[in-house]
């Protein structure tokens, strides 16, 4: 603590003292969150509602101490973790996804399961990884773990299907609903597909100048419309599923790893009834290169607007907001161009990134004209012979690629951004 004091107080402090100071920060916080979880441990073994305890203590919110009582719980399950935890080689961070994990299982021989792997050396992952890298191989194991490949989970989603309406105290009329993963995607694609076809053009003066407010408002008008069966004509909300398969990545069961694109577990066996009802879409990737996206992936000065096989392909590259450290997942996202449209700057591929709404102040405010040039090379159908062929589970039937494929080329990202853009020439 006092090594913390004194870099504070140092006002000539090194940036190297400066970072130095800040891992002390965090493992400070790691013994303080050990400490916390233990001491309300202690108390949950004499009163029968510690939570409401602990808020009083900490002077916090209820939610909080429900969250400080669950990550106890499972640092009580996994020895292991809660050592880890008090010598600072992980966060709280780290357990509260494990946390997360286990609720998502299915029964308790599933989670023991879980905490067995944690303690058998899957933590060695965590002192090594960040919380986003650790919560994506907690969800690796997950589907491991899970005998009947999430089926049963589905089910009892689907039971706990609810809508529930209300009037607040301004008078308006409040809705929300809780649906499985499946129609739940139904649900959002209709509404997208709606929400685009009513204001693509033009949008009411009734919209607010908040651009996350904004989309709020559109999608609310798109919703009475759709409810009370005033959609416009041919907006049938048929979802699409952009398939990302990572050839040089492993599922852990010999084949390459699938993303779908969805923002929560499906089982395969369901994922490829949906696929039925929808339009999938494969882009392959290997080692960051974009190996095979169909479509026309540079529109140059035609149009301002990306198109579809624009989109499908800048999926595969980001999960998200291009912007360091946001988390919005890619599909709540707009595309940017880098080198700005006004400016000269062409539709194509490589100067397209994906910007949560809410940032749309950065990416137009921290670019100046003198945007890095940026290189793209499209893949061409014409240069090989290799297509992936993708069964019901999304495993494509070839092993290797051609070396044609392998050469790549790199579109620098200008300063903010946090990946480069590489295209396999």
């Amino acid at each position: 603590m006092r090594a913390i004091a004194a870099v504070r107080g140092d006002g000539a402090a090194t940036a190297d003292q400066i970072r130095g100071a800040l891992r002390d920060v965090s493992g400070v916080r790691a013994w303080l969150a050990s400490s916390e979880a233990a001491l309300t441990s202690a108390l949950a073994s004499q009163v029968s509602f510690p939570e409401r305890d602990v808020a009083d203590c900490t002077r916090g919110s209820l939610n909080d101490a429900i969250k400080t009582k669950a990550r106890s719980d499972t640092l009580d399950r996994s020895s292991a973790l809660a050592d880890a935890l008090d010598r600072a080689d992980i966060t709280a961070g780290h357990v509260d996804e494990v946390t997360k994990t286990i609720s998502s299982l299915d029964n308790d021989d599933q989670r023991a399961e879980l905490i067995g792997r944690v303690d058998g050396g899957l933590l060695d992952v965590a002192t090594a990884a960040t919380v986003a890298e650790w919560r994506r191989r907690l969800a690796m194991e997950a589907k491991a773990i899970r005998r009947d490949d999430g089926v049963a989970r589905l089910e009892r989603q689907r039971r706990a299907t609810r809508v529930r309406t209300w009037t607040d105290g301004e008078g308006m009329v409040c809705l929300s609903g809780r649906f499985d993963p499946i129609t739940g995607r139904r649900i959002v694609a209709q509404l997208d597909t709606t929400t685009q076809a009513l204001f693509a053009e033009a949008t009411p003066d009734t919209c607010p100048t908040d651009p996350i407010e904004k989309q709020r408002h559109l999608q609310g008008l798109a919703l009475a419309r759709l409810v009370c069966g005033d959609a416009p004509a041919g907006s049938s909300g048929r979802p699409e599923y952009v398939v990302v398969v990572d050839s040089s990545e492993s599922d852990g069961a010999g084949g390459p790893a699938i993303d779908w694109g969805l923002p929560v577990e499906v089982p395969y066996r369901v994922v490829a009834d949906m696929a039925g009802d929808g339009d999938v879409h494969a882009v392959v990737v290997r080692n960051g290169v974009v190996i095979h996206a169909p479509g026309e992936l540079d529109l140059g000065r035609t149009t301002r607007l990306a198109g579809p096989a624009q989109r499908r392909a800048l999926r595969a590259l980001y999960r998200g907001c291009a912007i360091p450290g946001c988390s919005v997942r890619y599909d709540r996202c707009k595309l940017h161009h880098v080198r700005w449209w006004r400016h000269g700057g062409r539709t194509d591929l490589a100067n397209l990134v994906p910007v949560r709404l809410s940032h749309e102040s950065i990416a137009l405010n921290s670019h100046a004209e003198s945007v890095p040039e940026r290189r793209h090379h499209p893949w061409s159908a014409a240069s090989s012979c290799w297509l992936p062929t993708l069964n019901a589970v999304g495993r494509h039937s070839c092993d290797s690629l051609p070396c044609a494929l392998t050469t790549t080329r790199r579109c620098t990202m200008p300063t903010g951004f946090s990946r480069s853009v590489r295209i396999a020439s």
